[in-house]
């Protein structure tokens, strides 16, 4: 088995490409996804600071064949829709290949965490390029992954200290606003966080490593 991470950019004239395009700050993360045999249904989420103008060119789009609003919030909205361009779903159904959701798309992009055969892999590529859409292979790792690197509260936390600028240079936040923040303890505060940190690092320093150091050669 194979662990991968593709970086994928969606063709211009479907929906999601002409949409998030338009609003390049919004962040479209779907978070179920269904292929029909002519077209693909899905429920995303929508991020940004006005959902309203992203709505409506939604449903302006030719693209898009139905449009149901199921949560609405100030930046924040829920919908589920019906689409005759689900080039994703339609590579991913002819490859037999699934995506683990959520994804998140941004500007027409998005990055894709898989874990299959190499020939499975492989075939996913081809469907891709057969539905226009280019990839950049990010990541290539010989092993799978049994678990997500990180847990769910791991990364809550790590987010959390990113947006309230807890790795900034001068720190903007400490432990005890974060541990705040969430509503927990300092000290789980402190031992979540640094377990997650040495799994970033941890993984970072592997990818780099593999990909920068030579082969050793053993003498003869």
């Amino acid at each position: 088995m194979t662990h991968a991470e593709l970086t994928v950019t969606l063709p211009e004239g479907t929906w999601i490409t002409d949409v998030s395009a338009a609003y390049p700050d919004a962040t479209f993360r779907v978070l179920a996804a269904l292929p029909g045999s002519e077209a693909g249904f899905g429920l995303v989420e929508i991020t940004t600071e006005d959902p309203r103008p992203v709505l409506s060119s939604m449903e302006d789009h030719e693209g898009i064949t139905r449009l149901e609003l199921l949560q609405a919030g100030a930046d924040r909205v829920m919908v589920q829709f019906e689409t005759t361009q689900p080039l994703l779903l339609f590579s991913a159904k002819e490859s037999r290949m699934p995506i683990e959701l959520p994804v998140d798309i941004v500007d027409g992009s998005t990055t894709l965490e898989l874990t299959a055969s190499r020939d499975k892999l492989s075939e996913l590529g081809r469907q891709l390029e057969n539905f226009g859409l280019e990839y950049d292979v990010e990541y290539v790792s010989p092993r799978a992954e049994s678990d997500r690197l990180l847990t769910d509260r791991q990364r809550e936390l790590l987010s959390t200290a990113i947006e309230m600028g807890y790795y900034d240079t001068p720190r903007e936040s400490s432990m005890t606003d974060l541990a705040e923040e969430l509503g927990i303890a300092k000290s789980t505060c402190s031992e979540t966080l640094h377990r997650a940190e040495e799994k970033v690092v941890k993984r970072f320093a592997d990818r780099e490593f593999r990909e920068t150091t030579p082969a050793r050669v053993e003498p003869s």
